[in-house]
């Protein structure tokens, strides 16, 4: 096993800091960041340079934002609700894109893992419970950051149109509730240019 804590590495710290806490989901994410960035031979996004596609909304994706650089804020990180670990990475300078695709059987919880995950989520496991589960949970985020990336992904290079960029637009005022709104997500009620929300 490597000698160096993979808990202590600077940019998975940075990844713990923005997420709140060490768990396998943010080690995939992270891991997951790695081998689309190494394929792309890019340098972490200042701005739009790459974009990437999240195929799940949970743990992974705020590693993703940390180490690619691609952020909802941005414009070039997009989520898709299929419930999948997998992240596709495409560069808008070369227009080469990677998908990485966690494999199947690699996280597989150990039944007493689920087991203490189940009274937690029901608010019933002990304290004894809550700290073993963090044992064996740290466990499995520290096997995730030790394997090999070969081991964890099926890696695909990909030839997807690129979205467009970010679009900077002036604000409008909803005309029912008055707050200034992108023109472009208004939309014409009973003769009204209407927010999302009133509508």
């Amino acid at each position: 096993m490597n000698s160096i804590d993979p808990f202590r590495v600077k940019d998975f710290e940075k990844c713990v800091d923005f997420h709140g806490h060490i768990c396998p989901g943010l080690s995939i994410g992270y891991r997951a960041s790695q081998a689309g960035m190494e394929w792309l031979k890019e340098h972490r996004a200042e701005d739009e340079e790459i974009v990437a596609v999240v195929e799940t909304n949970a743990c992974g994706a705020d590693a993703v934002q940390v180490l690619t650089g691609c952020t909802f804020g941005k414009g070039n990180f997009f989520f898709k609700d299929y419930g999948k670990q997998v992240l596709t990475l495409i560069s808008r300078k070369s227009g080469d894109g990677i998908r990485v695709a966690f494999k199947s059987g690699i996280l597989e919880l150990t039944e007493e893992h689920q087991e203490i995950m189940g009274k937690i989520r029901t608010g019933k496991a002990t304290e004894a419970e809550k700290e073993r589960f963090q044992v064996l949970h740290h466990g499995r985020a520290r096997e995730i950051l030790t394997k090999p990336l070969d081991d964890l992904f099926e890696c695909t290079p990909v030839n997807k149109p690129l979205p467009p960029k970010a679009v900077i637009e002036p604000s409008i005022l909803c005309e029912k509730c008055g707050e200034p709104t992108m023109g472009s997500k208004l939309t014409d009620s009973d003769g009204k240019k209407v927010c999302g929300d009133c509508l």
